[in-house]
């Protein structure tokens, strides 16, 4: 195929969701090698460089990377296109589909949309490929494969063929028809040496950026991960400890620092956004912000339960593969217990209550430093008594005034200042009485679900 007349834009479906190609410089019948005179790098489309007029063209934007080699004084053009996710990939606003040697319009072929949808919905993201036709050695090139039996606790098989078989076993690889190996996203994401290898996740790389002060406006680090979740989880969470603000305190006589926010709820949080992600979403990835004031993760994709619910709702997960290797290599516990345990170093701690809460398909999390009370506006109170209501009631026990002071850190002496915030709590409707026939001290308050 030469020039564009033959090639298209090359968007052509791939019942097995790897990827597609076209090739430039190669007879489609022989297949015998005829060199083109197109040049991808340097072509343009009304006066726009063709890389760019293509991505600008797509919707949503998927990744695609051209190659050029010589062929015994011949040249051949190889185009890449990665695999469509969750909905087709339009051009210039028109879905196509390949149909032998023809590419037609989608929407004209209702039958094969209809089995394309059943594709999508069937195949989930850790299962598909991320990258394929690999040999045992390259998949071992790719993987940081001794740290899988490190994590696991597992003795390091001494023969290549037994190291890719238990990779294999726990879906990190498969096997091809002929012979070769495709590494699945689960395993790239969980154990590629370097993400940038693989052309699909890439920017799925987590990002860390330090600010100077409570503000945007200037920036001390950003770093950008390059290997896989679960081998580089730990590295993570130190490198965060490492940079966040800490309290000095003095305990019998004795100067020390001491973590503004408790480890326990940094790998908590860090670790749901991880698993929670919703990596059908281009572009973006998970991003940890450091605040002098506050510590913010933000995660592709809105909660799959009510934000309201994190605490008492049944565990939802995008990602069930995922999120289950990283339980086994202790990464993150039972299910569901996450944003309990953040809530509850949150009291232990007499932190300021954490924020949960969704913004344009982004789930987003705050831990805040220290606050005194006085200096907590009405929203912090009330979030803080709700919260502390919620999690009561899964503890299934109650909140009263008595233990609201213990989580907010009040004598008793000061019991009526409690008194407000759980009236205005009330009013807010975030929390209902759950015997109105006892007297006021003696008043037990559930969520506001609660009836």
């Amino acid at each position: 195929m030469d020039g564009w007349k033959n090639g298209g834009v090359g968007l052509v479906w791939n019942e097995f969701l790897r990827g597609d190609y076209v090739m430039w410089g190669i007879d489609d019948r022989t297949h015998e090698i005829l060199g083109t005179t197109f040049t991808p790098f340097t072509s343009k489309k009304n006066n726009e460089p063709l890389e760019n007029w293509l991505l600008r063209s797509l919707k949503p934007k998927i990744d695609f990377k051209f190659y050029s080699t010589d062929f015994d004084g011949r040249m051949v053009v190889l185009l890449e296109i990665a695999p469509a996710y969750e909905f087709p990939t339009s051009f210039s606003g028109t879905e196509y589909i390949r149909v032998g040697s023809c590419t037609k319009k989608l929407q004209d072929l209702s039958v094969k949309e209809r089995e394309l949808w059943r594709v999508f919905d069937k195949v989930p993201f850790e299962k598909q490929i991320s990258a394929d036709n690999l040999t045992g050695d390259e998949v071992l090139e790719y993987l940081e494969y001794k740290a899988y039996f490190a994590l696991l606790k597992l003795h390091l098989p001494e023969s290549r063929d037994l190291i890719l078989e238990s990779l294999g076993n726990d879906d990190l690889i498969q096997k091809n028809t002929n012979g070769k190996y495709d590494i699945t996203n689960l395993g790239a994401i969980l154990f590629a040496r370097d993400l940038k290898k693989f052309n699909n996740l890439k920017r799925k790389a987590i990002r860390v950026i330090q600010y100077r002060d409570k503000t945007k406006s200037e920036t001390i680090k950003e770093v950008v991960g390059s290997k896989g979740y679960a081998i580089a989880f730990e590295g993570l969470i130190r490198y965060i400890n490492g940079v966040l603000p800490s309290n000095e305190i003095i305990k019998q006589a004795l100067r020390e620092d001491v973590s503004m926010y408790p480890e326990l709820s940094i790998r908590e949080i860090v670790a749901n956004a991880i698993i929670h992600q919703d990596f059908f979403q281009s572009g973006n990835s998970v991003m940890i912000e450091i605040f002098i004031n506050c510590f913010e993760v933000t995660n592709p994709g809105a909660p799959l339960v009510d934000i309201d619910r994190l605490l008492d709702s049944a565990p939802k997960s995008r990602n069930e593969a995922l999120a289950s290797f990283m339980r086994r290599i202790g990464v993150c516990e039972e299910r569901g217990s996450g944003i309990d345990k953040v809530v509850l170093q949150s009291e232990i701690h007499q932190l300021p209550a954490p924020i949960f809460e969704t913004s344009n398909e982004t789930t987003i999390t705050i831990l805040f430093s220290h606050k005194e009370l006085r200096d907590m506006d009405k929203s912090d109170k009330t979030r803080a008594c709700y919260q502390h209501s919620s999690l009561r009631y899964v503890q299934r026990d109650y909140m009263t005034n008595t233990s609201l002071r213990e989580r907010l850190g009040i004598g008793e002496e000061n019991r009526s200042m409690v008194s407000k915030i759980i009236n205005f709590s009330l009013e807010e409707k975030r929390i209902n009485i759950y015997d109105t026939n006892v007297g006021t001290k003696a008043r037990k308050y559930v969520p506001w679900r609660v009836k």
